[in-house]
């Protein structure tokens, strides 16, 4: 009798707790954009073609040291304020892009402070997104994540987002290149029957790391293809607008070892 009674506990649970993550149904082609590492370029050329699609993204920022050659090559904070004041979203990806596997606790918290208090002095939202700087993933800095206030954060894997599958803090994306737009644009039909795709694009161009560089003008046929086939793109703080981000960190297990590094 015990059993049945705890079998049909967590049935109540697993059932219960995934109808509440859910706001409302998600649409299919529902997209979300995420652009790394602040380079000069998405100051200049992304945001005012974001702005003329009516498109929103989410700026995952840094600062690189100081001796990380040209810093002319990277967006001020000036210019980061100005991405605040379009409407676009600014979230953390540490103060120095650092590998959080090799980090401590105080040594994470230590560069998501900088990025937040950087944000705080400019009257900047604080951020409630956060990125795993190369993908380094450690599941330790979950419960801090949590800590800080943080609803969502954002890993590799080349796969679309399941919400009522994917912790909210290992959230999977594509990454693009100048050489996989048949990759990205097979990926955009995985944005259906409640599955969400997440792109995560760095310089356009990007001319410090051309490994992930997105030319400006395939960037420009990314944004006409969603605008032609008519996607909802979105900023990843626009998922509470879908997902109940508190439950969805009670309710399931995070699994780092689900593929989420390219």
């Amino acid at each position: 009798m015990r059993s049945v009674l705890a079998l049909f506990f967590a049935f109540s649970v697993f059932f219960y707790g995934h109808s509440q993550i859910l706001k409302k149904e998600i649409p299919d082609k529902l997209v979300v954009l995420t652009f790394d590492d602040a380079p000069a370029s998405q100051y200049s050329v992304v945001a005012p073609l974001l702005k003329k699609f009516g498109f929103g993204a989410t700026f995952f920022v840094c600062e690189f040291p100081p001796n990380y050659k040209d810093s002319t090559l990277y967006m001020n904070w000036r210019q980061i304020k100005e991405l605040d004041n379009m409407g676009f979203e600014i979230a953390n990806h540490t103060k120095t892009h650092a590998n959080v596997t090799k980090l401590s606790k105080a040594q994470f918290i230590k560069e998501l402070s900088y990025i937040e208090n950087k944000c705080e002095s400019l009257n900047i939202k604080k951020p409630t997104s956060f990125a795993y700087p190369g993908y380094g993933l450690n599941g330790e800095v979950l419960p801090f994540l949590s800590e800080l206030g943080y609803r969502f954060a954002r890993a590799g894997g080349s796969r679309a987002y399941a919400p009522l599958v994917d912790h909210p803090f290992l959230i999977p994306s594509w990454a693009t290149n100048a050489e996989n737009k048949e990759i990205i644009l097979a990926a955009l039909d995985h944005a259906e029957h409640g599955k969400i795709v997440v792109l995560t694009l760095h310089g356009v161009p990007d001319v410090e790391h051309p490994w992930v560089n997105t030319p400006p003008e395939l960037f420009t046929a990314y944004l006409n293809y969603l605008a032609d086939h008519d996607f909802t793109v979105i900023a990843l703080r626009d998922l509470h607008k879908y997902i109940n981000a508190d439950e969805a960190l009670q309710t399931i297990v995070p699994d780092t070892k689900r593929k989420l590094a390219n």
